[in-house]
């Protein structure tokens, strides 16, 4: 891999980080106990957002359709994945490991 796909999946594993530990102190909660479900949102909208076509494109080229009657040529769905997208996967599955161990009892249970 190039230099620069290793600094966008480290700004994207920052980020997704940050975005865990805000959801974490706002809910007061460990860190740990949100990252996997922060992983997996995460990973869900960037796999929305780094397509074309499919059911979405189809939605609007409908909507286009009702209200002008141009009729578009249909998009088939493409999914483009790069570094972004394998950032987030990374970052679902350490987040996945470490709930299996919470929840299993590996890792303990916070103290009060």
């Amino acid at each position: 891999m190039k230099q620069k796909s290793w600094l966008i999946i480290a700004i994207t594993i920052a980020i997704e980080a940050a975005i865990t530990f805000f959801a974490a102190t706002r809910f007061s909660v460990r860190f740990i106990e949100v990252m996997f479900f922060i992983g997996l949102a995460c990973t869900i909208i960037i796999y929305y957002f780094s397509s074309s076509g499919g059911r979405a494109s189809e939605i609007r080229s409908t909507q286009l359709r009702g209200e002008t009657g141009y009729i578009q040529k249909s998009e088939p769905f493409v999914f483009k994945r790069g570094p972004v997208f394998n950032a987030s996967i990374l970052y679902l599955l350490i987040g996945l490991l470490l709930f299996i161990l919470l929840v299993s009892g590996v890792i303990p249970p916070a103290g009060n």
